[in-house]
This record gives structure tokens, C-alpha cells and sequence, in this order.
């Protein structure tokens, strides 16, 4: 396999890895809390990797002062980025902030940042079921 300098990679690369690896671990959280049924694990999954969900996430990891100056650097290369493809479900603001979400994912995985990956990944996992527990609350 050809050696590839990570820090060089465009920001739509970055996110073509992020979204899969950010997927990866909130099917394996749904799993292994007990969700199955292929219908439930997907409409569960889309809750946490939306766009809409993943511009929320950028946000309150900016109130959180959540992202490093560097991942900040990648997520900006993300959102910035020119894509070809077009947002099925959300506004193209909204779509590019999900790219830039997906590019530090990408880039924390592609650097071996695993800790940090990790760490990131469950914290945006613990918001969401906050919020959605917040939500569920609210309409009781």
C-alpha cells in the first residue's frame, strides 16, 4: 500500500473516512445496547449521523471548546471543501458542516489518533442520548 501523508489529504478524502468510521461506532453503541431489528438500528443510527445531527454536534463542541486548534484545521478543510455531491436531507450549509464533523473523524482516524478518537466519538454519542432523553422529557 502506497505511503499517503494524512495532513496533505483534501477535506472531502477526510470525510469519505470519517463518515464511515463515525458510523461504524454508533452501530457498534446501538448493538450493544440492545438494538437488533435492522428497521430500529437504522432509524436509531440516523439520530446520531444526520447532518442536521452533525452541525448540532459541531456547534456544542464549540460551546465546549470540545476540538483542538489542529482538529479545528480539519474540520475547516472538511467544510470548505468542493463536493460534488449534493445534501439528500438537509440545507448546504448544514451539509457542509457535517463534511467538516466527518473530516476530523477522518483525520483523527487516518493519523491513529485512536484515544482521541475514541474519546470524541463518545462524547458526541453521550450529547445526542442526552438531547434525546431531553427531548422524550419535554414531551411527556
Amino acid at each position: 500500500m502506497a505511503k499517503v501523508d494524512v495532513k496533505l489529504l483534501n477535506g472531502i478524502a477526510l470525510a469519505y473516512a470519517g463518515d464511515s468510521i463515525y458510523e461504524v461506532y454508533v452501530r457498534d453503541h446501538l448493538i450493544f445496547n440492545g438494538l437488533t431489528k435492522p428497521d430500529r438500528l437504522h432509524k436509531s443510527a440516523t439520530k446520531f449521523v444526520s447532518a442536521k445531527a452533525q452541525a448540532w454536534l459541531i456547534s456544542q463542541m464549540e460551546e465546549a471548546s470540545l476540538l483542538t486548534e489542529e482538529e479545528w484545521t480539519y474540520f475547516k478543510r472538511g467544510r470548505n471543501a468542493n463536493s460534488k455531491t449534493k445534501a439528500k436531507n438537509a440545507d448546504i450549509l448544514t451539509y457542509r458542516i457535517s463534511t467538516g464533523f466527518e473530516a476530523v473523524m477522518g483525520y483523527l482516524h487516518l493519523t491513529g489518533q485512536t484515544e482521541r478518537l475514541d474519546e470524541v466519538v463518545n462524547w458526541c454519542i453521550a450529547k445526542i442520548e442526552e438531547e434525546q432523553a431531553k427531548l422524550l422529557g419535554e414531551r411527556n
